[in-house]
């Protein structure tokens, strides 16, 4: 093992620089991993840009990353080997220790590190990672494109899973990027009818050949009314944060439906309090998931054949790739991937 490694951390806001770092040692219970992929995700402007001010810089951002299990931490359990292959997501590993631990949603561990914000990511050729938030990485997925399941997959995957529509029912996906295009593969294999929503003609094949049977261009029609004339949503998986665009989707949902919320933005959501009661409709949130579930995500996607699109550019490259992805440009998720003798 070398004895430093390459990482690009922000330093100062929305300023990712190249550093040489020495290379650390796994705590109790952590892991050390030798990065090969991590992908780039729309929370990563965040840590980038409008970084904590009670976290420190400087920071290694990134949180969809796949790499290989290079040292162990003593306490680690046995399940986890050296030269194993695992992911970490955005969650960095439950306690076991706060009350919703002890109630099995570790998802919502009240004492859990955010990957790339409150603890260094995956922009970096070394990682260490809390064992309790490692993903066993199924052989049939490159490291490229198992790493952005660990966060696009499992957020959207997880939020199909919670709404509640049955095979055959309508669901609309709202905002096809980098969230949204799994979205409709995941939805497209769980038998639904699948309603793509996005804006410009210039992606409807894309949308097409995701997997869509139908797509609403925002530009053109409104979405409330489209959905209407399809009987209205079993359920609308929002992946962005427009109040105004969502506001448009829910007034697509039939009686009993579900707004299920992944894009989180700070803009307040007005919804009729009528709307809801007198049709008994929801709005939910949904986080992205646990270990476990991360798996499970992953095993599905071996089973349904649920593949990223992805581009790929090398880690000291970080900023271009950034900039692609802030820009909308990128069809449909950009992965940084380190040189396996680096």
């Amino acid at each position: 093992m070398k004895a430093t490694y390459r990482a690009m951390q922000v330093a100062q806001p929305g300023i990712l620089q190249l550093i040489e770092r020495p290379t650390p040692s796994p705590g109790t219970g952590e892991v050390l991993i030798a990065v090969e992929a991590c992908g780039i995700c729309g929370a990563d402007v965040g840590d980038i840009e409008r970084p904590d001010a009670a976290m420190p810089l400087p920071r290694v951002p990134g949180h969809e990353v796949v790499g290989r299990i290079a040292a162990i931490g003593e306490s680690t359990p046995s399940m986890w080997k050296v030269g194993q292959r695992v992911g970490v997501g955005r969650l960095g590993g439950h306690c076991n220790e706060c009350v919703q631990c002890r109630q099995g949603n570790f998802q919502l561990c009240l004492n859990q590190p955010v990957v790339g914000r409150s603890r260094d990511g995956g922009y970096a050729e070394m990682m260490l990672a809390r064992s309790t938030g490692l993903v066993a990485i199924p052989d049939e997925l490159s490291s490229e494109e198992a790493a952005p399941i660990l966060c696009a997959g499992i957020a959207t995957f997880n939020a199909l899973k919670k709404c509640g529509a049955q095979a055959g029912d309508v669901v609309a996906i709202l905002g096809i990027g980098g969230l949204g295009h799994l979205a409709v593969q995941y939805a497209r294999r769980m038998g639904f009818k699948v309603v793509a929503v996005g804006r410009g003609q210039d992606i409807v094949q894309d949308v097409m050949n995701l997997g869509a049977h139908v797509y609403v261009d925002t530009s053109q029609q409104d979405t409330g009314e489209a959905l209407k004339r399809l009987g209205g949503a079993a359920a609308v998986v929002t992946t962005i944060s427009n109040p105004a665009a969502v506001a448009s989707a829910l007034a697509g949902l039939a009686p009993k439906g579900r707004l299920v919320v992944l894009g989180a933005g700070k803009d307040e959501l007005a919804v009729p309090a009528g709307f809801l009661v007198g049709g008994e409709r929801r709005v939910m949130g949904s986080i992205t998931g646990t270990p476990y579930e991360n798996e499970r995500a992953l095993q599905f996607s071996v089973l349904a054949e649920v593949h990223p699109r992805i581009e790929l550019m090398a880690l000291e490259e970080a900023n271009e790739a950034y900039q692609r992805m802030k820009s909308g440009k990128a069809k449909f998720r950009m992965v940084l991937t380190v040189a396996a003798d680096s």
